[in-house]
């Protein structure tokens, strides 16, 4: 299927199908603020760095580049064995997060979705559960047995979804019910292990608070893969995803397949979600506030909204990561109370100074 750049029809169709794109302002905006979030969270912490010192030691790491950063060998390592792998973590964490949210809005139409609408969080945090409460691992690590039991959680409660969705008559409204209820039953089943596990209840709640932690380059290695495929396919479809705005009989008559494309982009935002559950834990808000906060300053177009949010919504990550590492230091704050904390009233403030109408 291919909707012509040209296509046009009457009312909501006309403006969904010429829905204005990604601009260089928008682009250089969300680059900016990347920049900006990398900077900080390079440099600021217990052991304070240069800013420029970090940039030249990150260029000294560049082929045919020799830069002296005057860095000490400690600090040369706090910067690129301690901070810039959980830096490049907490990109890829909240870009995967912001993306799928804005996926999820897109597909169903509906403002409030995020990514754990079909119960990835209840699955992950079951499988994760059951791995903690059997001492199976520390949730670090590439082949640490928490992670990887989220991850299957996550992705048995996503088919249960589909399969429980399609009984239904693979209607939009049945997909949500059915992760409602799946998310319901698989939540049902963890809060039973967590009372009959009471010793393991403090480590259990910290995994579901969400962390960026790393033990290396482990972790985004493992998240990386799943963050390209997710990107690189709700991108493909973004113009489609414009199309379905403005309903699925409409999207039919121009071409458009509406229950191909909206499986296709829900699954690949649900494997990126579930993969960045499995190494950060619970972190919420944030695939619901960025894509927003895009929305309400951009624009609406999912042309514009999908690369801002995983711009946005990893510089978001990095700077919530940062506050939950610094603001308790040397004690570190679940960064899940953070991302509630900034984010709502940062969304607020958005609402407030924006006019525009988001949905």
């Amino acid at each position: 299927m291919t909707i012509a750049p040209g296509a046009s029809s009457d009312g909501d169709v006309n403006d969904a199908v010429r829905a204005s794109g990604l601009g260089i302002g928008p682009l250089a905006a969300a680059l900016a603020a990347v920049v900006v979030a990398v900077v900080a969270g390079l440099t600021v912490g217990p052991v304070g760095i240069p800013a420029h010192r970090v940039v030249m030691e990150l260029a000294d790491a560049l082929p045919a580049v020799n830069a002296d950063s005057g860095l000490s060998d400690a600090h040369a390592a706090i910067v690129t064995n301690i901070r810039l792998p959980r830096v490049v973590l907490g990109l890829l964490v909240g870009a995967t997060l912001a993306v799928s949210g804005a996926t999820y809005q897109a597909a169903f139409r509906n403002p409030l979705a995020d990514p754990y609408l079909l119960g990835i969080a209840a699955g992950a945090g079951l499988g994760a559960t059951v791995a903690i409460v059997n001492n199976a691992g520390d949730g670090a690590g590439l082949f640490d047995p928490v992670p990887l039991a989220a991850f299957a959680g996550a992705i048995v409660a996503v088919v249960a979804a589909f399969a429980a969705g399609h009984l239904g008559g693979r209607s939009t409204a049945s997909l949500i019910l059915a992760g409602i209820a799946v998310a319901s039953f698989l939540g049902a089943c963890q809060t039973y292990m967590l009372q009959a596990n009471n010793d393991a209840f403090r480590k259990i709640f910290a995994w579901i608070l969400g962390r960026i932690a790393t033990s290396g380059w482990s972790e985004p290695a493992l998240l990386a893969p799943y963050f390209l495929v997710t990107t690189v396919v709700v991108l493909r479809y973004r113009r489609a995803l414009d199309v379905l705005a403005v309903g699925d009989d409409e999207a039919a008559a121009l071409g458009l397949e509406p229950r191909l494309v909206r499986t296709i982009v829900v699954l690949a935002a649900s494997l990126g979600t579930a993969a960045a559950v499995s190494v950060s834990g619970l972190i919420g808000f944030v695939g619901i506030i960025v894509p927003h906060a895009v929305r309400l300053v951009f624009g609406t177009s999912n042309r514009a909204v999908l690369p801002l949010s995983v711009l946005f919504g990893g510089a978001f990550m990095v700077l919530a990561d940062l506050v939950a590492r610094t603001v308790l230091s040397p004690a570190e704050l679940p960064i899940g109370v953070v991302t509630a904390f900034l984010g709502a009233p940062f969304f607020v403030f958005v609402l407030r100074t924006s006019r525009r109408e988001i949905w």
